[in-house]
């Protein structure tokens, strides 16, 4: 897979990580940020860097890790996009962002007029699951386009799975995110009641995550809820806005989310309170506050399961 021509637009936080890993690995990657200078250490690691998404046309493959739908459409099919060039189009376009379905369908329009293979391939991870090989993507498209793809896509994280045709992949996404809030605040409950009780968040959270119930998201949180940083990973609007999708997504097909709304409704609260820079990790401040006690960090050395 080294000889494969390699694009990437985006190069922010999780973007440059994930270059970096196909740097690594000795493959051929050119990169395109809004923000040049931003994608000047991978420059540096050997990428070459474009001035325009367009400049990535002649890419075998070309992946896209943006912020928002508007962006897609901006680096896809607006003004020097990735689409627009004259003579020439990427084989396949792989889009890891967390956009509608909407947006997804129109670019995937786009591409096909210009003889273009599509995939929407979503994430599950942040640049720490990125730096310890454990991302994981949710791929919908042709298959033939996935199979031929998928040895760059191993390359990037510990596995991908193929959900269908079409858009698929980002109602699998937004249904990973709104259960990522609903865990979250959960989490947020009990280790609340259990402090309240008596115990410490360390001593409560070392035997949640030995038990049967822990898993490697409430272990990798774990740190945060103990110590109380919150540097964002995820922050709370964006949280917010796919929990926003999913009540749409679950309108539209009838399937009723109680629990989701309720969850939504906290974050929306958490954001109203000024909790919109740090990570959603801080659902727990609130829940604390609405207990009515103070939370301290305990100062404690707290495995994240993640070997860091």
């Amino acid at each position: 897979m080294t000889a494969v021509r390699i694009g990437w637009i985006g190069t922010g936080r999780m973007g440059a990580a994930l270059v970096a890993r196909l740097l690594d690995a000795g493959c051929d990657v050119a990169v395109y940020n809004r923000t040049a200078a931003k994608a000047q250490p991978l420059a540096e690691r050997g990428a070459e860097v474009v001035a325009r998404p367009a400049d990535l046309a002649d890419r075998d493959v070309v992946f896209v890790m943006v912020a928002a739908s508007a962006d897609l459409e901006e680096v896809t099919s607006g003004d020097g996009g990735v689409l627009t060039a004259p003579d020439h189009a990427p084989g396949v376009l792989v889009d890891s962002s967390t956009v509608s379905v909407e947006a997804s369908a129109a670019v995937r329009a786009e591409a096909a007029e210009r003889g273009t293979e599509f995939l929407a391939a979503p994430v599950s991870g942040n640049p720490k699951v990125v730096a310890a090989g454990q991302l994981t993507f949710a791929v919908s498209g042709p298959r033939t386009a996935y199979d031929r793809v998928e040895p760059l896509i191993a390359l990037l994280g510990r596995g991908s799975t193929y959900v269908g045709d079409g858009e698929v992949a980002r109602l699998v996404k937004i249904c990973h995110n709104v259960l990522l809030g609903v865990v979250t605040q959960c989490l947020a409950e009990i280790t609340v009641l259990a402090e309240k009780g008596g115990t410490s968040r360390a001593a409560f959270l070392e035997f949640l995550n030995d038990s049967v119930l822990g898993s490697t998201f409430t272990r990798y949180k774990s740190p945060a809820f103990v110590n109380l940083d919150f540097a964002p990973t995820f922050t709370m609007p964006l949280l917010r806005k796919d929990f926003d999708l999913g009540l749409d997504a679950a309108r539209e097909l009838e399937a009723p989310m109680p629990v989701a709304s309720a969850a939504a409704q906290l974050v929306a609260s958490a954001v109203g309170a000024g909790h919109v820079d740090e990570d959603f990790a801080a659902l727990l401040l609130e829940q604390a506050r609405r207990a009515g006690i103070a939370l301290e960090p305990e100062d404690v050395a707290v495995d994240d399961g993640l070997g860091s």
